[in-house]
């Protein structure tokens, strides 16, 4: 936690910024992140069983995802990771998704933390783009300002698995 204003990725000023990326690329914090979030996914019927990848949009996602799969490795089981970019490359492949394709894949978007949802939200869009069944989108904090109802409002339930009040900060 870092405290003292910011400016968030959607534009916004916060007294505070939850800095995950100190605990999801910790040598410590990310096998931790990778096994809580895995057995919150397969609680809500949302396990290695059902989901073949996750990924989210660079930056925020790609630790999160790559602590999954090695989560559900280290059980013996399968789950794909792929990283979106913000834009597509215009060299080599051109591809805006990374990692094995999504086409007619079950996937869940992540995020390390969601303020207005903006990033899971380019991430959804870019999948389903790209031919994957978006079942969900999961995020370590969610700052209960919108993300939310905005990421449902496009048909996609919303898991998290910390709030700020969690975290002391509401």
């Amino acid at each position: 936690m870092v405290h003292g204003q910011v400016t968030l990725a959607s534009g916004r000023q916060a007294d505070y910024y939850v800095d995950l990326r100190r605990v999801t690329l910790h040598h410590a914090g990310a096998p931790l992140v990778g096994h809580v979030l895995l057995d919150r996914l397969t609680a809500v019927g949302l396990g290695p069983d059902r989901v073949d990848a996750v990924g989210g949009l660079t930056l925020g996602a790609d630790p999160v995802a790559d602590a999954l799969l090695h989560a559900a490795a280290a059980r013996g089981q399968a789950l794909d990771a792929f990283v979106v970019r913000k834009a597509a490359k215009t060299h080599g492949m051109q591809r805006r998704i990374e990692g094995p394709d999504v086409a007619g894949r079950r996937v869940v978007v992540l995020e390390d933390t969601s303020t207005t949802g903006g990033s899971p939200i380019a991430a959804v869009q870019a999948a389903r783009e790209a031919g994957a069944q978006v079942l969900a989108v999961a995020v370590i904090v969610d700052r209960a300002t919108g993300a939310q109802a905005k990421i449902e409002a496009l048909g996609v339930p919303y898991h998290y698995l910390y709030t700020l009040a969690d975290l002391g900060l509401a």
